[in-house]
């Protein structure tokens, strides 16, 4: 998209600032992709205005507390002590800012179409205080042509020309709750800009916060990017779903064949069954492109698939539950079945999308007692009822007719459950135990 040459006296002043982190950024959005973000930027030297619209949110970062598991409290509270950082309900801050990140939810409803509903409502508070020179940089995960489409007008409503006197740029998140390894720090970050010079400064942004900055050519190509990187989880997420009830089928153990597999040194790339997807991400993403898509009358067959695939997969698990109880001679009516984490993933607290959701639900319509323990999710609330997490004893495992292994946290005493548990339906291998050959077949005699 071409648009004037820029305000070349305001560009080498915000530039200038960037590069030498004298410049104040506002992050709009204190969830899981912009409070990382936010202490990332304060760490990089940058003073940092945190904007979130729930007040108990601002309340818990200005008071030292995280309200995330992937920052922590002691750094929180660094930040703010050494005033590089603070938090507000108020985006008129964003006003004295040289650069604003809008990193809000983009979430589909019940039709699986977007719903930017925060994307524009941040993009039209933003720009009724953005400060000429500044830049306007989205984070939230997206379709192709939203930054264009949503951001652009919202500016140019308020009278600034973007690409002249004001700077466009987009950034995909690539946050991965609960991974200690791939941080933002060290994960490369793809960013993109409405023209040359907007991609100039919105690289000076993030070059001092993250390892590597990747430009790519056009805003369109840094938003399809993010999407494609999520559904290429999400069909192999399905096709190893699929080929689980396949395995189940033919009385295969699905994770030998699959630990078997990941031995070949090239050609193969492992993935792993499980309950469902779960996230702010991987459910919701691949959605985004195919309602884009077909706006332009191109069929999306792989990414419909395997989201149908992997929405069955909760229904699957407690079709296994059942079979098992069948098999023990009991109904699912009045069985006791406890689900063993509820979090999306291990080691976190993070229940969006989580598929224990819809595994409780249908367990419940069943007639199951269901119970949980999740020693990162104290309550949690299924179809307006509101569970607590069961402390975890050798005599809650035991009086269990069927535990159900959802979320395999490292916290949780998998030895005890598998000795003390009359009936287990793993969906994560939580319970393998290592195979051990007897001594005359491991030497070959």
């Amino acid at each position: 998209m071409l648009e004037s040459l820029p305000d070349v006296a305001l560009k080498t002043r915000t530039l200038g600032r960037l590069e030498s982190r004298d410049a104040t950024v506002a992050v709009v959005g204190l969830g899981y992709v912009g409070l990382p973000l936010a202490l990332a930027l304060a760490g990089g030297g940058y003073r940092v205005i945190g904007i979130d619209r729930d007040p108990a949110r601002v309340a818990d970062v200005n008071a030292r507390r995280s309200p995330i598991d992937d920052v922590s409290s002691a750094d929180l509270a660094a930040a703010l002590a050494g005033g590089r950082l603070q938090a507000t309900q108020s985006v008129a801050e964003a006003g004295d800012a040289d650069a604003v990140v809008i990193a809000v939810p983009t979430p589909i409803d019940d039709h699986r179409v977007p719903d930017l509903s925060a994307v524009r409502e941040a993009a039209a508070a933003v720009s009724e205080v953005l400060s000429r020179g500044s830049l306007v940089v989205l984070e939230s995960t997206t379709y192709p042509g939203t930054t264009e489409e949503v951001i652009v007008p919202a500016l140019r409503a308020r009278g600034l020309a973007p690409g002249h006197d004001v700077f466009v740029g987009y950034s995909p998140e690539r946050i991965d709750p609960g991974n200690r390894v791939w941080r933002l720090s060290n994960t490369p970050k793809v960013v993109a800009g409405l023209t040359h010079a907007c991609l100039e400064v919105t690289v000076a942004l993030y070059e001092g916060v993250v390892e590597q900055v990747v430009p790519v050519s056009s805003l369109k190509t840094a938003e399809i990017t993010k999407l494609f990187e999520n559904i290429f989880r999400v069909v192999n997420i399905a096709l190893v779903n699929e080929f689980q009830q396949i395995c189940d089928g033919f009385d295969i153990d699905v994770w030998e064949v699959l630990a078997a597999c990941a031995t070949k040194p090239y050609g193969f790339m492992p993935f792993r069954p499980g309950p469902g997807l779960g996230g702010h991400c991987v459910p919701v993403d691949p959605f985004y492109l195919a309602w884009k898509a077909r706006e332009k009358g191109i069929a999306t067959e792989f990414i419909e698939l395997a989201g149908k695939v992997n929405a069955q997969q909760p229904a699957y698990v407690v079709g296994a539950v059942t079979r098992l109880l069948n098999e023990r001679r009991l109904a699912v009516k009045g069985a006791r079945v406890a689900l063993l984490g509820v979090a999306y993933k291990k080691n976190v607290a993070d229940v969006r999308e989580s598929p224990a959701v819809r595994i409780i639900e249908l367990l419940q319509r069943a007639g199951a007692e269901v119970s949980y323990h999740d020693p990162h999710v104290p309550v949690f609330e299924v179809a307006g009822r509101v569970l607590r997490s069961t402390p975890l004893t050798a005599e809650y495992v035991a009086a269990q007719d069927c535990v159900l292994v959802v979320t395999d946290h490292d916290a949780i005493d998998w030895a005890m459950v598998a000795r003390r548990a009359s009936a287990v339906v793993d969906t994560r291998d939580a319970l393998r135990q290592p195979v051990v050959l007897p001594a005359a077949e491991a030497s070959g005699l």
